[in-house]
């Protein structure tokens, strides 16, 4: 047999919790990566993938003749072959051909080209860009089974504990079939589940979830984490730490909508914290929420709506100052004094109900910005969710303080082998590179993209935005088409679902509030006449099935209310329509008061703009146009830099505590 292609595995090791060592990387290796990542793609491009994929399809026939006892020897025998060589071609084309084969007869779902491809792309330790609506779980079997055949743990990842639990139902009768375990790592569970769960061949985990169980291991580890004493006290211990350890280490990661979770969520850093009593906290938050509302904007502070920061003037500091001279010994130190309003200001003006957060039995809970989905038990850090629960009259929680921190860069590089796919990388292709040093191939569809872009309508004020969304929901309504509706917050959806209740529409809505609705609401959402309002959480991981006649009536429409930061977040939302070669159609509808435009976002063109909407409407769509590009390039260079200080400050950080002998 004749191949050029490799795969990669991952090494040997004896460790009982084994992951890379950290890299610190110097510019010029940054530089360098940057440069030549996209060059490293090329020789195992498509040319060898096809070679790969004829083989496979000839030892279809053969293997469709076989009985399932037939077929399970077949199956040991490469289980043996996989433990001795590894990731030999000729054992990849073997294994994906069987799995292929067992998932027809359990599931009734048979791998296709583009599947089989991107299975192929991800065992080469790549990111695979697949169109939205390819089955990127059913192709994740392929890469994950063939892994965990060859006895190699594997984590596939995804974004919400919706998507872990279905994928692993939908999919653990195949594995099942092939002789392997699957584990759930879930919100809400105890250690002893999570601990099941890890030692399951295949254990499917949301991202949060993972790294917390990880900072949660290096807490028990303490300050002596080196893999020969863990193994020593395993031996030899009456109590070994290795016993209370949640993970056995990390060994080949999947990551699902690689995009969102490798870039997207990278701005911000994980921290296990503990609680912090301090008596007259409440007392003194209250007294800073009442100072900040007192300031003046402008005079007193400036707010930087594009990167959503507040600094106070020396004006506002020197006043901070007079007022708070009689107040107490903890508005006596500078820098707690200053933080501390900064942080009450951020609470006031920054941080808005059903837009970064909800309240719910009254309490604050997190929305992450990215899927639309509530963070359960999470909470910002430096006293800002206090701050936040008295702004609502909620009661305040104790402040928590930081026992472990880590970011994601840092913890998905120490996987000795990682890969993922998502339907939109090539905006990120080369951050993917230079952090994780992760290729991106392109994986052709399995039927043509028949989806329709209309053109993009914007308005002068956000009321008349609105007012043409519900005619143009009303007009597609009566022509029987399901329209799907993305908005960017929870407030959003839930004024435009007011506005379509007012003009006589049945619809329904999928935000934060209703997450556990969530898979009855997207089941009938490609339903004849249906209207579904939603937040991110409708854009990724689900499948919105047509129903009987909308393909004949165009398919899905989706209409895009707001433009997000990343342009890649918006192509996500297109995508829920025109699926697999199903008709569909998407349209943007904006307005010049939307978020991308405020706070300077837009520039000058966005500026410009305004003063012609009235007078010149084809100007002020083409300058919008340009407008919106020019901003999400610019918040999206913004969100970069940050990635990247946040990376180098945290691998300054390591080294800092490495060299002390202590942990994250």
């Amino acid at each position: 047999m004749s191949m050029t292609a490799t795969f990669s595995h991952p090494p040997a090791t004896r460790d009982l919790r084994p992951e890379q060592p950290d890299r610190v990387e110097k510019w010029l290796d940054r530089t360098i990566h940057s440069g030549l990542g996209y060059w490293r793609r090329l020789p195992w491009g498509r040319r060898e993938i096809n070679g790969l994929l004829a083989e496979i399809e000839a030892a279809g026939p053969d293997l469709g003749k076989l009985s399932d006892e037939e077929l399970k020897r077949a199956l040991d025998a490469l289980r043996h072959e996989l433990h001795a060589d590894g990731f030999a071609p000729r054992h990849v084309v073997k294994s994906f051909a069987l799995i292929r084969e067992q998932s027809t007869r359990v599931l009734g779902m048979r791998h296709y080209g583009s599947q089989l491809s991107g299975a192929l792309v991800m065992l080469r330790g790549m990111v695979a860009e697949m169109e939205t609506g390819e089955g990127k779980t059913l192709t994740a079997t392929l890469t994950a089974a063939t892994a965990a055949l060859a006895g190699i743990p594997v984590h596939v990842i995804s974004v919400n504990d919706y998507l872990t639990s279905r994928d692993a139902d939908t999919m653990e009768p195949l594995y099942r079939s092939l002789g392997l375990s699957v584990g759930r790592v879930l919100h809400g569970q105890t250690p002893e589940e999570r601990r099941l769960a890890y030692q399951c061949p295949i254990t499917y985990a949301t991202n949060k979830e993972l790294v917390f169980d990880y900072l949660r291991d290096r807490l028990v580890l303490g300050e002596r984490p080196d893999p020969i004493f863990v193994q020593t006290e395993y031996l030899h211990g009456g109590q070994p730490r290795s016993k209370r350890l949640l993970m056995r280490g990390l060994h080949f990661a999947i990551v699902d909508e690689a995009d969102s979770v490798l870039v997207d969520e990278a701005r911000t850093p994980l921290i296990i914290s503990g609680t912090a009593d301090i008596p007259e906290e409440q007392e003194f938050f209250e007294q800073a929420l009442e100072l900040a509302a007192n300031l003046q904007v402008e005079d007193d502070y400036v707010i930087d709506a594009a990167r959503r920061q507040l600094y106070l003037t020396d004006a506002g500091r020197q006043r901070i100052a007079d007022l708070t001279r009689e107040s107490g010994p903890l508005w006596s130190g500078l820098v707690r004094r200053e933080s501390t309003v900064n942080q009450a200001l951020t609470a006031i003006h920054l941080f808005h109900r059903d837009e970064q957060y909800l309240l719910r039995d009254g309490k604050v809970q997190i929305i992450d910005e990215f899927t639309g989905r509530v963070m359960a038990d999470r909470s910002w850090e430096q006293g800002l969710h206090q701050m936040i629960e008295l702004k609502e009259g909620c009661e305040m929680t104790r402040r928590r303080e930081p026992l472990a921190k880590i970011s994601y860069q840092r913890f998905f590089r120490r996987y000795l082998m990682l890969s993922g796919m998502t339907g939109t990388a090539r905006e990120v292709a080369g951050e993917l590179w230079s952090v994780y040093h992760l290729p991106t191939l392109r994986v052709s569809t399995h039927k043509p993209v028949i989806r329709k872009r209309l053109a993009d309508r914007i308005f002068a004020t956000r009321e008349e935005k609105w007012l043409a969304v519900v005619a143009r929901t009303a007009e597609l309504h009566r022509q029987g088409r399901p329209v799907l509706i993305g908005t960017r917050s929870v407030a959003a959806s839930e004024q435009l679902a007011q506005l379509v209740r007012q003009a006589g529409l049945a619809h329904q809505l999928l935000n934060a509030k209703q997450d556990a609705e969530e898979a009855a609401i997207i089941s009938t959402a490609g339903s004849v006449a249906s209207i579904t309002i939603a937040t991110n959480m409708a854009g990724r991981g689900t499948d919105i099935i047509l129903g009987n006649g909308v393909r004949e009536m165009g398919g899905l429409h989706v209409i895009i209310t707001e433009r997000h930061e990343a342009a890649r977040i918006d192509r996500q939302l297109a995508g829920r329509c025109g699926r697999q070669g199903d008709p569909g159609s998407f349209e943007a509808i904006l307005s010049l008061e939307d978020f991308l435009f405020e706070g300077g976002h837009g520039g000058p063109l966005a500026a410009l703009a305004r003063q012609l909407a009235i007078n010149f409407p084809v100007a002020k769509r083409l300058l919008s146009r340009w407008a919106t590009h020019m901003a999400q390039q610019r918040l999206e260079r913004y969100h970069s830099r940050v990635r990247k200080a946040l990376f180098l400050q945290d691998q300054t950080r390591g080294s800092l505590l490495s060299f002390s002998g202590r942990l994250e």
